[in-house]
């Protein structure tokens, strides 16, 4: 193992000498996280379709129980039981956002080099300008079920459960817990539990009180994580473990407009509509999954109805609870309702990033709210929601509880729901009589392909440099 040991003390050199003025060392987590023995254990697999293009590409790297879907380099890495989903990368052809008229001479590729990424997924497409051809990840650490969506990093840490989506940062520690859109960041340190949407026309931040949020999702003196939320999906994760012991799964029975990745948990008396995304690492039990819905990779529905075109985004995690038509819950939410306190989101909700819901009695929230933050009770509804139609009215700065607004308020809205109806059209939930396929169609027939590391010798823990082309 001592390649293997090798390549984790030069990651962490890269990664601190990069973020030496915070006087952060990355060493303790990457030592107490690593279990070297399932790094063995467990393959690496990737997907084939033929609506992907196909090329992988692993070099001098241990990719230990992770999958790849599209264009993926990873060079000097330890990829750990995540997912490089790249079924939204830009193609050649395609149009610079924000910059017009500059079509990509070539299709877009995820490239990974001198990186940890630990239980960590990475989705979407590079929203860098200067790198459109290329989601670059590099001198990097992600701990704990992390999500890298449509973000370029360079030098940084993400703490266990953070998310960074559609933006760029450069030496930047991303706290525990942390959702972060912000554009482009240089040598920032965000607080554990921040929640921070920023554009030209408005700002979104919240922080939860550090009581709380350490009882969720808090980290030890190795940084490692624990806390209610950590514990709720450990003592789901030997599921899936039991997947990669079989080779060949019988299907699981949904319509045929709808895919069910072979690597997700169905469990109970599950229904699935039609149009529908499961993907990998989803975990669903006694679910009902309305038309159009989806739910996303570390996502878990228990004892729960989504009615039809819901989006359930990354690590998002829904019990005991019934979600009105055309809600949104955010990355890394937590509703966590019981039997004898279930929770009611009525339709065209917005469950903002990281929220926690985690109620005692019935909670019911009405349609078109904007909801975020801790909810334990019915009088925390008012300090942590508010209708849509009237943040639409917001034109300067609104203040509720923890929580701040400032900006246009019609603007944050009217972006939202766009972004959401993309995410629903990518996903195929508008399929009809062979129209708008998405995700849900494309990603029916894919083939997975297996790659196992080096068991003894010189590069043992390793896997074998490969490259994969059609």
């Amino acid at each position: 193992m001592s390649q293997l040991k090798k390549l984790n003390d030069r990651i962490v050199s890269r990664v601190n000498a990069n973020l030496s003025e915070f006087d952060f060392d990355t060493e303790s987590f990457v030592t107490n996280s690593l279990e070297h023995d399932k790094m063995l254990k467990f393959y690496a697999f990737y997907g084939i379709t033929s609506q992907h293009p196909l090329y992988f590409h692993f070099r001098n790297s241990n990719i230990a129980g992770s999958y790849f879907l599209g264009k993926c380099y990873v060079g000097r890495s330890a990829i750990y039981k995540s997912d490089i989903r790249g079924d939204e990368l830009k193609r050649r052809g395609d149009e610079i956002r924000g910059a017009m008229n500059i079509p990509l001479v070539e299709d877009e590729m995820i490239t990974i080099k001198d990186s940890l990424l630990y239980k960590t997924l990475v989705h979407s497409n590079s929203h860098n300008l200067e790198s459109p051809e290329e989601f670059g990840i590099r001198n990097t650490i992600s701990a704990h079920y992390a999500n890298i969506h449509g973000s370029t990093l360079e030098g940084c840490f993400l703490g266990p459960f953070a998310t960074v989506d559609l933006m760029n940062l450069h030496s930047c520690i991303v706290g525990n817990f942390s959702y972060v859109q912000a554009g482009e960041l240089f040598h920032r340190k965000i607080d554990h539990g921040t929640v921070w949407i920023r554009s030209q026309n408005f700002e979104f931040k919240y922080r939860f009180r550090k009581e709380i949020l350490d009882n969720f999702v808090g980290v030890n003196s190795l940084y490692q994580p624990r806390g209610i939320i950590y514990d709720f999906v450990k003592d789901r994760e030997q599921e899936f473990e039991k997947l990669f012991d079989v080779m060949n799964l019988e299907p699981i029975e949904a319509p045929s407009t709808s895919a069910v990745n072979r690597y997700a948990v169905v469990r109970g008396k599950t229904r699935i509509g039609e149009n529908v995304l499961v993907s990998q690492k989803a975990f669903l039990e006694n679910a009902v999954i309305g038309d159009g819905s989806n739910a996303q990779e570390n996502t878990y529905i228990i004892d729960s109805t989504l009615a039809g075109n819901c989006i359930t985004a990354h690590g998002g995690k829904i019990i005991h609870a019934e979600i009105g038509r055309e809600s949104f819950v955010g990355f890394n939410s937590f509703l966590n309702g019981k039997a004898d306190a279930r929770i009611e989101i009525g339709e065209g909700c917005i469950v903002m990033p990281h929220t926690i819901i985690d109620p005692k009695i019935p909670i019911k929230i009405p349609s078109d709210h904007l909801i975020w933050g801790f909810i334990g009770s019915k009088d925390d509804i008012k300090n942590h929601t508010i209708a849509l139609d009237d943040l639409a009215e917001v034109r300067e700065v609104l203040k509720i509880g923890k929580m701040t607004f400032s900006g246009l308020g019609s603007v944050f809205i009217e972006g939202f729901k766009k972004r959401l109806d993309q995410i629903l059209l990518l996903n195929g939930a508008f399929f009809n009589d062979g129209e708008n396929r998405g995700h849900a169609q494309d990603d029916q027939n894919i083939s997975f392909n297996l790659i196992q590391p080096y068991r003894t010798g010189e590069r043992k823990g390793l896997y074998p440099s490969i490259r994969i082309k059609p």
